[in-house]
């Protein structure tokens, strides 16, 4: 699939699409049980879907902390949801962003503005600062799609693309970098242009924004299932006029310590320290097993962020057990509002 195959989908027009649709399904798939019903109506409704995808192109400030593990130029996509150029993106684009432009499917590049960037689902907003023109795309309801569900996923910009994917699982998904949501989607085959994408019905509904891609995205141990993780939309709707009001929803005022951690064989252990974070100002290490936080014992990476927030006064003191070279310890964190430690452009 190359870099230009969005556009040639529309070239062969969406009959074709729907003759590609058959093709690409899994063998034994095509049996008449199984068939995707391709209605006109809903290929238009899926061109639209794929119509709404944008391309984004993001600079983070000089001094951004997220620039070590993103780097500086970050380039994306997002989904338009609203007529005032409003577009629907994931956060991490958009972290400590300087500069950002909107990259429509015909070559403009319009300049945007940071309207929310939100920890605790990981969603971003932005919006244009001209008119974008472009159809926004209706927002679906991800908790009723079903596993096994063919569905349409779409990135933007100059590198946009439009393929297949199935849905695979619905759980929650807990992060390594302090994250925990519940009913990501995770979908196979994966999306290389992943970042920021989005993830339609056979509707041309909004359902989910890509996230990550995963090594196994089943819902056993088993190897060999690569695919992507979704931010389903079913967590926007009810933040939506928190985001638009304040920037971000009230959940994402709690506690962070700035560690990246991984969990194995029933233990937790640090895999990152961030630099000039509450954990390196404690001298929390990579390699220490977290036994407890606040005197209540973690043995994964959801226990451990649940734990972490249970009490949701961002600044205060968190108790952490930890293990080093066999030796058990208590370290006392100062935890800090996440978003007092992000860099902003002057002026800001």
């Amino acid at each position: 699939m190359n870099d230009h195959w969005k556009q040639a989908v529309r070239r062969i027009g969406w009959m074709g699409w729907a003759i590609l649709v058959l093709a690409a399904l899994p063998a034994g798939a095509q049996e008449a049980d199984r068939r995707p019903s391709m209605e006109p109506a809903q290929m238009q409704a899926l061109r639209r879907a794929a119509d709404a995808v944008v391309g984004l192109r993001v600079r983070a400030v000089e001094d951004a902390r997220s620039a070590r593990s993103l780097g500086r130029d970050r380039a994306g996509s997002g989904i338009v949801i609203g007529r005032d150029g409003l577009v629907l993106t994931i956060g991490y684009l958009i972290l400590e962003a300087e500069s950002l432009m909107v990259v429509a499917d015909d070559g403009r590049h319009l300049p945007a503005r940071v309207v929310a960037y939100d920890q605790a689902t990981g969603f971003g907003l932005v919006q244009t600062l001209v008119p974008l023109d472009i159809e926004p795309a209706p927002l679906g309801r991800s908790s009723i799609a079903a596993d096994a569900e063919p569905l349409v996923v779409a990135s933007g910009g100059e590198r946009g693309i439009v393929s297949m994917t199935w849905l695979r699982s619905r759980r929650a998904f807990a992060g390594d970098w302090e994250y925990l949501i519940d009913g990501a989607l995770f979908t196979s085959p994966p999306m290389p242009e992943h970042s920021g994408a989005g993830l339609f019905n056979a509707s041309g509904e909004l359902i989910g924004v890509g996230s990550l891609f995963l090594t196994n995205v089943a819902q056993s141990d088993a190897p060999g299932t690569p695919g992507t993780m979704f931010v389903p939309v079913d967590l926007l709707v009810p933040i939506m006029s928190e985001l638009r009001a304040r920037g971000r929803s009230a959940a994402s005022a709690r506690p962070w310590l700035g560690i990246n951690c991984v969990e194995h064989g029933g233990q937790v252990r640090i895999l990152r320290v961030n630099e000039d974070s509450p954990a390196e100002l404690a001298e929390l290490r990579v390699g220490d097993r977290i036994l407890s936080i606040d005197g209540k014992p973690v043995d994964n990476l959801a226990a451990l962020w649940k734990t972490l927030w249970a009490d949701s006064r961002s600044e205060r003191a968190v108790s952490v057990e930890i293990q080093r070279d066999g030796q058990a310890q208590t370290v006392v964190v100062h935890a800090v509002d996440r978003a007092k430690a992000l860099r902003r452009p002057e002026g800001i």
